[in-house]
């Protein structure tokens, strides 16, 4: 028997997306040629792989930031996207998916009814330049979104793409967290509630490290060859994006900390974690912390495999209330 050759996810774009949640739109594989009639610049990079499929360089970071224009253009009708040089370029599939997953989370707590539209208010810790959970959760859901950063640039832009699209202003508010030890002091205001936050914590704990992990990637893409040469992240990323003291064990640590201070004002805090062996330590913190509940909800893109963890300290009584105020009577709130 002759073994057939297996397309490389990473560099041909036909990447195994079956783990996806059921409702991401980026399931199957890219429709190159819709894709370039909503954004005739991606027209510019695509091109035919050794399979003889419609596909990009992934390791080109204008290539990537040219996808996910069109994107977010096509799928979600998002005007004027661009992020500035060096900052990071999510990849959208997998950034729909947490948002998909917390929709659910959302549901289970609601007797199986998603709760949408502006009655649902969401903290993105994190929000970036590319402000891509806003931007997605919005269109997907309709909930409104306060998106924090500690940087003031990405704050900035994240603010010019929001006032680029109608009706985003009215939705997505942004707030520069001036304190950069803190993550939920100084953003949530006092009175405010919040039915979700959401974070992609920074992974690694030093410029080095983030380094080394971007060198991994450059050869997974097929550019083992060009170790010597300094890799290009070809989804950007800079500072407080990918690393922070002690990287994403310890920032998730201090969050949930912090979050304890704000029990009563979010019925749900979450936090990706991408490295398994940081759970452990997470349910210690929030065990400590007294959570009244945990979730860890698992997800998965082909051979990748991460998790949102998810915790409430308010009890049955407290979720009742909640939920009898918020999303039963959404009129009355805000």
């Amino acid at each position: 028997m002759t073994a057939t050759k297996p397309k490389p996810s990473a560099v041909s774009g036909a990447a195994d997306k079956s783990g996806l949640h059921p409702r991401n739109r980026h399931r199957g594989r890219y429709d190159f040629e819709q894709l370039v009639q909503a954004s005739p610049d991606l027209s510019h990079f695509v091109k035919l792989n050794e399979y003889h499929d419609q596909s990009i360089d992934f390791s080109n970071p204008k290539a990537v930031k040219a996808l996910n224009r069109a994107l977010l253009l096509q799928h979600y009708a998002v005007q004027d996207w661009d992020i500035p040089a060096h900052y990071l370029c999510p990849p959208i599939p997998g950034r729909a998916d947490y948002l998909h997953y917390i929709a659910d989370l959302l549901a289970a707590s609601n007797g199986g009814s998603l709760p949408s539209g502006a009655s649902v208010q969401v903290l993105d810790i994190g929000v970036g330049a590319n402000a891509v959970y806003p931007l997605i959760g919005h269109r997907e859901y309709g909930w409104r979104f306060v998106g924090s950063d500690i940087d003031p640039v990405a704050i900035a832009n994240a603010q010019r793409i929001v006032d680029a699209n109608a009706g985003l202003p009215d939705n997505i508010a942004l707030r520069l967290q001036g304190v950069s030890s803190a993550i939920f002091r100084g953003v949530i205001r006092p009175g405010e509630a919040f039915d979700l936050t959401l974070c992609n914590p920074p992974f690694h704990a030093s410029p080095e490290a983030a380094s080394q992990g971007s060198r991994r990637k450059w050869q997974n893409l097929g550019k083992g060859s060009e170790r010597d040469r300094a890799p290009v992240l070809n989804f950007g990323g800079q500072g407080a994006e990918l690393y922070c003291e002690g990287g994403e064990a310890a920032f998730v640590t201090r969050m949930i900390n912090e979050s304890a201070q704000y029990a009563s004002q979010c019925y749900w805090f979450t936090t990706l974690i991408s490295k398994e062996a940081n759970l452990p330590g997470v349910y210690r913190a929030l065990q400590k912390a007294n959570a009244a509940e945990v979730k860890t909800l698992e997800m998965a893109q082909g051979q990748k495999k991460s998790r949102v963890v998810a915790w409430t300290f308010l009890n049955a009584g407290q979720r009742q209330a909640w939920r009898n105020s918020y999303w039963q009577q959404a009129d009355k709130r805000r």
